[in-house]
C-alpha cells in the first residue's frame, strides 16, 4: 500500500494500525545538530492523545514515544529518526460485527474492494490513531522552525452551528489550551462544550473547523502550480481524518468579493521592502510565500462511529442491518484532539519547504549545539 510517506527532503513514513502492537514512524532530512528529547515529542503527543475530557474517546493510551535512532547525547545525528509509540489499550472485539458489515461512512467497504482484505479491529491503518506518528514528527519541525523565528498555532472555532469571533494571535497562544474544545474564545468554548454534550447524550456526534495562522514566514517558499505553498498545504491538511474543506485567506468568502476589494494595495515598509497593505490573500501570492502571516481554516466532519443506531449491509449474508450501532470508544468531536494535528502537518510542510529554498541546511543546523568540556560533539566531529 502506498501513501505512508509525506514530504520530500523532511520525509516522514509512518507505521502501524489502530489495534496493532504499535505506532511508529520515520524521520528522514532532519538535520545535525538539533537538540531533541522524547520530551520535546511528548508535550505535543500529550494534547493529541485519548482521554483529555468527557469529550474524547475514553481509550487509554499514554502515547509515549520512545526515540529508537538519530538521536546521541541528545542532538540529532543527521540520520534517520526511528520513533515509536506503543498501544497500549486496543480492544477490537467491539468491530467483530463488521467485519462482513461496513460501518456507514467510513473506509470499511473502499478499503476492503480495493485491496480484498483489510484490518478490521479499529479500523486498522485507516484509523485516526494513524495521526500520532504525524504530532510526533511534527513536534520536530516545530523544533526546526522556531530556530529560524516561524511560530505557529491553530484553535477551534466553529462547532456545529456555534462560530467562535476572530482572535488574535496572541490570544490563540495564551488561551487555546485552556479548555477541553481548544477554543481560544473561553465563552465560545463554554457553548460549543455544551453542544457538545448535547449530542453524546443523544448517542450522536458532531463537526467543526479549526483554524490556524503562521507567523515569521519569509518571503519566497513555493512555485508556481503543482508546486506551490498553497497546493501542498492543502495535500497536507486534506490527508488529516474527516477533512471535508481547506480554505486560506478569505477561502471561500472570496466568491463575494470583487478584484478592487480583494487585492490587495502595496506599499514600502520602513526598510523599503514592498508590503501588502492588507493580507487578504493569507500569506500566499502566485502559490509563494509573501512573508505576511499565513492563515486558514480547516473543516472535519462529525465523527462516523457513532452509537446511534444506522442501516448498512452485511456482505458476506446478503442481508440489510437497520441496528447496526458502533458500540466503542469514540471521540463526540474532532476539532478538540484535531488541533495538533493541524499544526503538525503545518510544521511538515513548512521545514520541507525551508529546507528546498536552503533557508535551513540539509546537512547541520546552524549555531552553537551546547556547552562541552571539549570542541568535539557528535554533530560536528570535524570541530567546524
Amino acid at each position: 500500500m502506498n501513501g505512508n510517506r509525506f514530504g520530500r527532503l523532511f520525509q516522514v513514513t509512518t507505521f502501524g494500525e489502530s489495534h496493532g502492537e504499535a505506532m511508529g514512524c520515520t524521520v528522514s532530512g532532519c538535520p545535525a545538530g538539533l537538540e531533541l528529547s522524547a520530551e520535546d515529542i511528548q508535550e505535543d503527543l500529550d494534547r493529541r492523545k485519548p482521554g483529555q475530557s468527557m469529550i474524547t474517546t475514553s481509550r487509554g493510551e499514554p502515547d509515549a514515544v520512545s526515540i529508537k535512532s538519530g538521536v546521541q547525547d541528545g542532538y540529532t545525528t543527521g540520520t534517520p529518526i526511528g520513533m515509536v509509540i506503543q498501544n497500549k489499550d486496543a480492544r477490537s472485539g467491539k468491530y467483530e460485527p463488521f467485519i462482513t458489515a461496513p460501518r456507514p461512512s467510513h473506509g470499511d467497504f473502499t478499503y476492503s474492494a480495493k485491496f480484498g482484505t483489510r484490518n478490521w479491529g479499529g479500523g486498522g491503518r485507516s484509523s485516526a490513531r494513524e495521526t500520532v506518528n504525524w504530532v510526533a514528527a511534527g513536534a520536530i519541525a516545530k523544533k526546526l522552525l522556531a530556530l529560524e523565528g516561524i511560530e505557529l498555532k491553530a484553535h477551534v472555532n466553529q462547532i456545529a452551528d456555534i462560530e467562535a469571533p476572530e482572535v488574535s494571535f496572541e490570544q490563540m497562544l495564551e488561551h487555546s489550551e485552556e479548555n477541553a474544545v481548544r477554543c481560544a474564545h473561553p465563552e465560545s468554548a463554554e457553548k460549543m462544550q455544551d453542544r457538545i454534550a448535547e449530542y453524546q447524550e443523544e448517542g450522536d456526534s458532531i463537526g467543526g473547523s479549526i483554524y490556524f495562522e503562521v507567523r515569521g514566514v519569509p518571503v519566497g517558499l513555493g512555485a508556481p502550480r503543482f508546486d506551490s505553498l498553497s497546493a501542498r498545504l492543502g495535500q497536507a491538511m486534506m490527508a488529516v481524518p474527516a477533512t471535508t474543506a481547506f480554505e486560506f485567506g478569505l477561502g471561500t468568502e472570496a466568491a463575494e468579493y470583487s478584484g478592487k476589494d480583494r487585492n490587495d494595495d502595496w506599499e514600502f515598509d520602513d526598510d523599503g521592502t514592498p508590503t501588502p497593505v492588507e493580507n487578504d490573500h493569507g500569506g500566499i501570492q502566485g502559490g509563494i510565500s509573501s512573508g505576511e502571516p499565513i492563515y486558514g481554516e480547516v473543516t472535519l466532519h462529525a465523527p462516523t462511529s457513532i452509537p446511534k443506531e444506522q442501516q448498512t449491509v452485511d456482505w458476506e449474508t446478503g442481508e440489510v442491518v437497520d441496528d447496526a450501532q458502533v458500540i466503542g470508544r469514540h471521540d463526540p468531536v474532532l476539532p478538540p484532539r484535531g488541533v495538533p494535528v493541524v499544526e503538525a502537518m503545518l510544521a511538515l510542510t513548512l521545514v520541507d519547504f525551508m529546507l528546498l529554498s536552503g533557508r535551513i541546511t540539509p546537512d547541520r543546523v546552524d549555531g552553537n549545539p551546547g556547552e562541552y568540556e571539549t570542541d568535539y560533539h557528535p554533530s560536528n566531529p570535524k570541530n567546524e
